[in-house]
């Protein structure tokens, strides 16, 4: 609405009219009076009264939410980290050792991801740096946890066979159990070398007896090894029977079986001698297990009867023939 003004000259009433320059300068003024006052207020209310702004104490509750959220995960990481721990020793220690299968390497278990940096993505928005632990910790259990389950596949896939496995254990003697037949010169374990009288490891165990006695397998297995020698083991057999045994039969005067030939528990594998180097007619038998050397005598029942032992043999026996692979 027009203002008007009145003219003492003229004795009228005028139109009052401003400048353009005018109102742009009054403009101008309310403005700049404007961010002043809203400077002051933020200046006031940020820092005279530590107060945050709507907006910065909305992120700031919704980050303390988050962080709260990834603590707590990490609480149940370490719970789950702690359950796989104990699945990985149970799996090493007890299942696949009971099967006879190799440890699964502490490097594999642990193995990192390596090459570029898959977190890089992280670096711009995760000042703290808890959301890339969370994340790489997520990651290492996840594999953990394949790895972890793929080997308990294998071990249910082994278990399933546990009945061939039980006839690859070598679990009878090597040699008929008549106390009357032979006698145990040697011991597994240290002892006097019969040729030089220093201390020894013994790795197996010696049965002295007369030359011809019948030497036999002491669980089903492959034919791995057959050799002929005039010194060391002297003519010996070595069978692999799977699930990480192998026994060896040594100082031989006679080999029966044939390298790559299956055989079965009670199988004739050769007749006891003096070849090699030896002190005297005898069968050394040697039991491995994982490659390493372990004490037969864990392995046999010395008290077996007779007539049970000469079912196992007539039944390997009969198998052979009725199978000759």
């Amino acid at each position: 609405m027009p203002k008007y003004i009145f003219n003492k000259e003229t004795l009228v009433y005028e139109e009052c009219t401003s400048s353009g320059k005018l109102k742009i300068a009054k403009s101008l003024l309310v403005f700049a009076a404007s961010v002043a006052v809203a400077f002051l207020y933020l200046w006031l209310y940020t820092s005279v009264f530590g107060w945050d702004l709507p907006k910065t104490a909305f992120l700031k509750k919704t980050n303390a939410r988050l962080n709260s959220q990834l603590e707590l995960l990490n609480r149940t990481l370490d719970s789950d980290a702690e359950r796989l721990e104990s699945f990985h020793l149970r799996d090493n220690d007890i299942y696949r050792s009971v099967f006879g299968m190799n440890e699964i390497p502490e490097e594999v278990r642990n193995a990192g991801f390596g090459g570029v940096n898959r977190y890089a993505y992280l670096e711009a928005i995760d000042h703290t740096g808890l959301l890339t632990r969370t994340e790489i910790r997520l990651d290492v259990l996840t594999k953990k946890a394949y790895l972890q389950s793929n080997s308990f596949d294998e071990i249910e896939s082994v278990a399933k066979k546990a009945g061939d496995m039980a006839a690859c254990i070598p679990s009878v003697p090597p040699v008929v159990p008549d106390r009357s037949t032979y006698r145990i010169s040697s011991s597994f374990g240290y002892r006097s070398d019969p040729f030089t009288g220093k201390k020894k490891r013994h790795t197996g165990m010696d049965f002295a007896l007369d030359i011809g006695n019948g030497v036999y397998a002491t669980a089903d297995g492959v034919v791995e090894t057959v050799r002929s020698g005039s010194y060391g083991y002297g003519k010996f057999v070595i069978v692999d029977h799977g699930f990480g045994y192998k026994t060896r039969y040594a100082h031989l005067s006679g080999i029966s079986v044939e390298k790559g030939m299956k055989i079965k528990r009670g199988t004739l594998v050769g007749y006891s001698g003096n070849s090699g180097r030896s002190s005297g007619p005898h069968l050394h038998y040697e039991v491995m297990y994982m490659g390493r050397y372990v004490n037969p005598i864990n392995y046999m029942d010395l008290g077996m009867g007779l007539d049970e032992y000469t079912q196992v043999t007539e039944k390997a026996s009969s198998s052979s023939l009725s199978d000759p692979a």
